[in-house]
């Protein structure tokens, strides 16, 4: 079970990500206050994910802490991404 600091580092990194991903994709993509809400969950997801295929992410230390912040706002970006191009396709 992750620590309370490191979920709420994720959540933010996640949301920082989604939102990054939002603004570039403006237009067609754009997905409004779900850029948010998915860059949390793409977060928080991604990097229980990677913790459990990548021992070097486990710990909380600054190392695995800067990695895990990275890999939150990355997995955050993507679901935005994927979560945008499935909104416009559905159209």
């Amino acid at each position: 079970m992750p620590d309370t600091v490191a979920v709420i580092i994720w959540l933010i990194a996640g949301i920082a990500g989604g939102n990054a991903a939002g603004e570039l994709l403006k237009g067609d993509y754009d997905l409004g206050p779900g850029n948010t809400v998915t860059g949390a969950i793409g977060g928080i997801v991604g990097v229980l994910i990677l913790q459990t295929l990548i021992s070097t992410f486990r710990g909380f230390d600054y190392g695995p802490l800067l990695a895990q912040a990275l890999a939150a706002a990355v997995c955050g970006a993507g679901l935005t991404v994927i979560a945008a191009a499935v909104k416009t396709r559905r159209r």
